[in-house]
């Protein structure tokens, strides 16, 4: 059986004998050019790894926890090198009651524990100075300043259109706490938050068990080298450093 090659003067000559390259290939066996194209030898496809690994742009550093080590240890992040500014954080959450009981009663101070705003905003205070002791990694800063404010209100929307609209009785908190420090106070606001809405759940819980805590978030922080940032957009852009 003939084995498939070109053929030229009664002999056949392999095609993997012929030429790699459209010259060579032309001229060593007498093939058409369109004949040695065919044949030629393209370059290697690259590895996929190879194609999928992102481009070196000193520009664009890449985000990384700071504090997390180089070893994958979490450490404290050092501020010593950081310039002394004015700093604000706000924070906020939602206490949703299940029954409209709990708001009515902290309106007419009826509950048995007594005044629940009152007890709750000097809670959140209190809790806004003890952060650094909460948060393993986070710097004890001198707080000049902690405001919390607490309102009750029955139609908080809880979604639906028209007649399936529902709405529930709420108390909203929001916390903001000022400083003049190397580092930002989020975390203080957050706390501050998140320790007087818990207050308002222990006061109220003998009258509504199924009450829920939601939304907590900081809504504003401003100072320090990111600048200024509002809940749903930045106003002031972060510096190349992204550093807080």
């Amino acid at each position: 059986m003939r084995s498939r090659g070109f053929w030229r003067n009664g002999h056949s000559i392999p095609w993997e004998l012929l030429g790699s390259t459209r010259s060579t290939g032309a001229s060593a066996t007498g093939v058409s050019s369109q004949t040695a194209r065919r044949f030629t030898t393209t370059a290697p496809k690259l590895d996929k790894a190879e194609n999928d690994k992102p481009s070196k742009n000193p520009r664009a550093p890449v985000p990384k926890l700071t504090h997390v080590s180089d070893s994958g240890a979490a450490h404290m992040v050092s501020i010593a090198a950081k310039a002394i500014t004015s700093r604000v954080a706000t924070a906020a959450c939602t206490v949703v009651f299940s029954n409209p009981t709990a708001a009515r009663l902290i309106r007419e101070n009826q509950m048995k524990k007594g005044d629940v705003l009152g007890v709750a905003r000097v809670a959140g205070i209190m809790a806004s100075k003890k952060t650094s002791e909460l948060i393993p990694l986070c710097h004890p800063i001198p707080i000049s300043r902690v405001s919390v404010d607490l309102a009750v209100s029955s139609d908080h929307p809880l979604g639906g259109e028209g007649e399936a609209a529902a709405a529930a009785a709420v108390v909203e908190v929001s916390a903001t706490v000022e400083c003049d420090g190397k580092t930002g106070v989020e975390m203080e606001a957050l706390t501050a938050a998140s320790t007087a809405a818990l207050t308002v759940y222990d006061m109220c819980k003998a009258v509504d068990k199924g009450m829920r805590i939601e939304g907590l978030r900081v809504v504003l922080k401003d100072g320090g080298k990111s600048g200024r940032w509002v809940e749903g957009g930045r106003e002031t852009p972060p510096t190349a450093s992204g550093t807080e």
